[in-house]
């Protein structure tokens, strides 16, 4: 040992006391972290991201973070733009190397919009991953293929080699058919109807992207037809069953999408008391559009928070309504008063709750923006998400703190 090593043991050894109570009080320090999280987090604190749940491509969607287009997953974030683009432009390279149209690149935008928000998840109902949502069970390849971009672009448009399951090329007449419908001839999803609503938002990546829709194509790739793929049912990727958030009272059952909400008028009962009134919560709620994306996932924090609640004390927004008094579910009602709280199954396990406004409109996360509060109508749950509505209860919230 030499004579620095000598100070430096020495000084160590004497700095060692010290080191030990530093370590302690940063032990400490972290347990109280952690409580603290014990208490406000877990989906009941000012922010539960598992307040809002949904198929593949909405709200609930699990998506682990990344932010490459190698495999990676991605998740909504400061990036999800740019991984949007990143994946809109591989997506189309593939096309342009088919040889196909504008019209095919748009189609598979609006596909991956619905399926997975354009970004390359590594979750979904089954064994669905991807930016497709494909099912390895299918035949659509290996977890570790799909997940990379490329390969997935390149299956949706082309199908196996064997003829199945099919791709975009192989679908007879795609060329004439409508997006939507060219898409539902590939997917074979439980929501056709969805893939039409992405349209706008495919042609203004796509724009941000410099891809030309309007390329021709130098193919049609019509060779294919119109029948089932061999060996996949009409759910062969991956919406076979997308489960049920609510069982009680026949709410689980197919309502009427597109049906108008008109207002009614009705006093709380008595038990309902909140550091807001109706009338604050409500102007709340709107003045949030102009806000930051703090609301990903998180409509049943919002709707309490609106309310002056800071946390709601319930996990999940469809626990939410299942413990609602039963004198105060309106199930399947579509006359909900100013101020009322809106419940959807969405297909999976949290369910979505906004706040009806009047007019027919609701404050609400994820529709138009994910982590964004927009005014809409209260229609688009179902009409845009293929949501359940289930019913409206008064703004009560018994465990909110």
């Amino acid at each position: 040992m030499n004579g620095r090593d000598a100070i430096g043991a020495a000084a160590s050894a004497a700095s060692a006391p010290f080191k030990l109570k530093a370590a302690a009080v940063a032990a400490v320090a972290f347990l109280i972290f952690l409580f603290i999280v014990g208490i406000f987090g877990a989906g009941i604190g000012g922010k539960a991201f598992a307040d809002s749940c949904g198929d593949r491509g909405q709200p609930g969607a699990e998506l682990p973070g990344g932010d490459t287009g190698d495999g990676s997953a991605q998740a909504p974030g400061a990036n999800m733009r740019k991984d949007q683009i990143a994946n809109a432009k591989i997506i189309d390279g593939v096309a342009k190397d088919g040889k196909l149209s504008g019209r095919a690149t748009l189609i598979a935008l609006m596909t991956a919009l619905q399926e997975s928000t354009l970004l390359n998840i590594d979750y979904g109902p089954g064994d669905s991953v991807g930016l497709f949502q494909q099912k390895p069970q299918y035949g659509w390849g290996t977890k570790e293929q799909i997940m990379k971009p490329k390969y997935a672009a390149t299956m949706f448009f082309f199908g196996a080699k064997s003829g199945s399951p099919r791709g975009l090329t192989d679908v007879k007449g795609w060329e004439s058919k409508s997006l939507a419908d060219a898409a539902e001839a590939v997917q074979h999803s439980t929501h056709p109807e969805l893939y039409a609503g992405q349209e706008d938002a495919a042609r203004e990546i796509a724009r941000l992207s410099g891809i030309d829709l309007d390329r021709a194509g130098a193919t049609g790739g019509d060779q294919g037809d119109d029948g089932d793929q061999g060996g996949q049912d009409d759910a062969g990727n991956g919406d076979s069953d997308p489960g049920e958030c609510y069982e009680e009272g026949g709410a689980g059952k197919p309502g009427k999408p597109g049906e108008p909400f008109h207002d009614s008028v009705a006093a709380w009962p008595a038990a309902v008391k909140n550091p807001r009134s109706t009338a604050e919560a409500i102007a709340w709620a709107k003045n949030e559009t102009n806000g930051g994306r703090d609301w990903y996932r998180a409509c049943l924090a919002f709707v309490a928070r609106a309310y002056g609640w800071g946390f709601s004390g319930v996990p999940y927004a469809i626990d939410h309504y299942k413990e609602m008094p039963a004198s105060m579910k309106h199930d399947k009602e579509r006359n909900p008063p100013p101020g009322a709280l809106m419940y959807w199954d969405t297909g999976s396990r949290a369910g979505h709750v906004a706040i009806y406004l009047g007019d027919g409109k609701i404050a609400s996360n994820d529709i138009r923006r994910p982590g964004y509060i927009d005014v809409v109508p209260a229609t688009d749950p179902e009409t845009k998400w293929g949501a359940t509505y289930l019913g409206w209860a008064p703004p009560y919230f018994p465990k909110g703190g």
